[in-house]
């Protein structure tokens, strides 16, 4: 008796376990879907990219989702409700700093000179709550181990430091060398994970009768043991295999 009594609990215990499991993993589908459409309507950025304000919808719109999984006293109804009015409240934020220069330059931020003609400025950096070794660092991570080569930096409102160097440490370019080139452009991508990408051949004025031929050609039969074809401006296609296999890397 005890025995069949303890086997009930077991069974009642696991269909409860198995209840809240089901419950959370469609509450969470729901959340990411939601999120997901919420951050496709307000627009892509890098992380990078983001100042306070994107920040703080970003933060709060997953702590939304996260409370919404696991949280029985939020509803599906009252977690889609939230991210939607901070979705809305960034649109709204993000049209008025379209339209308004003061909005814009309170909520975003404005660019602030760090470095001008190649003179540091203490209170700036101070201004931006950075000292002289988060200044030196963004400096070699962007090539510069010499801060005298910089004239001028600029602490952007996304938080990144540009930096403009002397015009002696320009690198030349080949207008400078005076060394005629064509312009460049976009490289279709016509083969990708052994799938014949139709709208982008047509877009280049080809079909999949040229793609083969080309293919051929090169010594490749076979579309599904491609990882990827690219055609430049010039119609020259780089072929990537499948299964390619290197040596170890000396970076290990």
């Amino acid at each position: 008796m005890i025995v069949y009594k303890l086997k009930e609990l077991v069974i009642l215990i696991m269909v409860i376990i198995l209840n809240e499991i089901l419950l959370m993993s469609f509450k969470g589908s729901i959340a990411v879907i939601y999120l997901f459409l919420v951050i496709k309507v307000l627009g892509k950025k890098q992380i990078s990219e983001l100042n306070i304000f994107d920040y703080i919808i970003g933060l709060s719109l997953g702590n939304i989702a996260a409370e919404m999984t696991v949280n029985k006293d939020i509803s599906i109804t009252g977690g889609l409700v939230s991210m939607s009015i901070y979705g809305l409240f960034s649109l709204f934020v993000s049209y008025i700093t379209a339209k308004s220069i003061l909005a814009r330059r309170f909520i975003t931020g404005y660019p602030v000179v760090l470095i001008s003609n190649g003179k540091i400025s203490k209170e700036q950096l101070q201004k931006c709550k950075i000292d002289i070794n988060d200044l030196l660092q963004d400096a070699r991570e962007n090539g510069y181990f010499d801060i005298t080569e910089i004239n001028y930096a600029v602490m952007e409102p996304s938080g990144k430091i540009s930096f403009l160097p002397k015009a002696k440490y320009k690198p030349a370019t080949l207008n400078d060398l005076k060394i005629k080139t064509s312009e460049s452009s976009l490289t279709a991508n016509l083969v990708i994970d052994g799938n014949i990408m139709k709208d982008n051949l047509k877009i280049i004025g080809h079909d999949e009768k040229w793609l083969f031929k080309r293919l051929e050609k090169e010594g490749y039969y076979e579309i599904e043991k491609l990882l990827l074809v690219t055609c430049d401006n010039q119609e020259r296609i780089k072929v990537y295999k499948m299964g390619e296999k290197f040596e170890n890397s000396v970076l290990e």
